[in-house]
């Protein structure tokens, strides 16, 4: 896929953690690797939008396990904080469909690089009501209200739909959601944009099952040297985190499961993608490489080391795995 680089007044002119070669003029705030509107970056699909290939190829792209076999399911993006984000909610199904919208926007983040210090806000602290945070909101001290907590390299944090939050400076994130771009706006540190109050505040749930993921060890694949880390599984995407040394298989259908897309985000190093009947697919660190749930069986076989993350879809109702520490 071909990122997006998109401009936001908290991001930076430094991505080079990720993209070294990339410079800019204006503040990055995100990078769009899949969505409606990302766009593949090679071979015969070349310049088309995910958008366009979900409706004309459907199932064979989004696989059986898509909620809607026509609309790409899945957004990914790394995140650049430099400065705090606005205090933000996005709506659960409930709440979006109610607003006319197809799907509520849950997410994840896995927290690629972090600075000593570096926090994010997640929910309103125990006993904080919806009302006293609308209050507070008008009194110019939301922030206080908000349950702030210390995050690491190497670490998952679930984001269910109707949670207050933020991010504050110093990590890089990578970010995997439903495929909604609904945000409200509750507090923005008296920057000149928009806020939702009404929506948002409608949107709020006062208890979340929002938090740092608690996770097993990573565990070694088939008696290779390489490593499989489970990192979320929840009923809209399943996220793992791969560190290959040796040349890996994976399918885009589970024994047991319905078929889904498969979306790898290279986090470290370089590997190559393979399939039969294909040309090779490069994936480097910044990259993201969407394989379609037709392809069935393919191959990573890394340049040295390639650390990557795999997003899919769950095959079947899965509990919510998060838990608040």
């Amino acid at each position: 896929m071909s990122p997006v680089f998109d401009p936001r007044p908290w991001g930076t002119l430094d991505l080079s953690p990720i993209y070294p070669n990339h410079r800019f003029e204006e503040k990055i705030g995100e990078s769009w690797l899949t969505g409606d509107d990302g766009k593949v970056a090679n071979g015969p699909l070349r310049g088309k939008s995910l958008a366009q290939l979900s409706t004309q190829y459907g199932l064979d792209l989004v696989g059986e396990a898509a909620p809607d076999s026509s609309r790409f399911p899945l957004l990914t993006k790394f995140l650049f904080p430099h400065e705090k984000l606005s205090v933000q909610v996005h709506p659960d199904d409930e709440a979006a469909r109610r607003a006319g919208e197809p799907c509520g926007k849950t997410e994840c983040w896995y927290v690629a690089h972090a600075k000593a210090g570096a926090q994010v806000a997640l929910g309103l602290k125990p006993g904080v009501t919806r009302s006293q945070l609308e209050q507070a909101i008008q009194q110019q001290r939301a922030e206080e209200l908000l349950n702030w907590i210390n995050i690491f390299p190497g670490e998952m944090i679930y984001v269910a739909g109707g949670t207050v939050h933020t991010l504050g400076p110093g990590s890089i994130m990578v970010e995997t959601q439903q495929q909604s771009d609904t945000t409200y706006r509750l507090y923005d540190y008296g920057r000149a944009r928009e806020l939702h109050l009404k929506e948002g505040l409608a949107a709020v749930k006062e208890h979340v099952a929002s938090g740092k993921v608690i996770r097993p060890a990573p565990t070694t694949v088939n008696g290779t040297s390489n490593r499989r880390s489970p990192l979320v599984a929840s009923p809209f995407f399943v996220v793992e985190r791969y560190e290959l040394k040796e040349p890996q298989d994976f399918r885009t259908r589970g024994e047991s499961a319905k078929s889904s897309v498969q979306i790898l985000v290279a986090v470290e190093g370089c590997g190559v993608i393979e399939a039969r009947g294909f040309e090779p697919v490069t994936l480097a660190k910044g990259d993201a490489v969407v394989v379609p749930a037709s392809i069935g069986d393919f191959n990573v076989r890394p340049q040295w080391t390639v650390e990557f993350l795999k997003a899919a879809l769950p095959g079947a109702a899965l509990p919510e795995p998060a838990t608040r520490l």
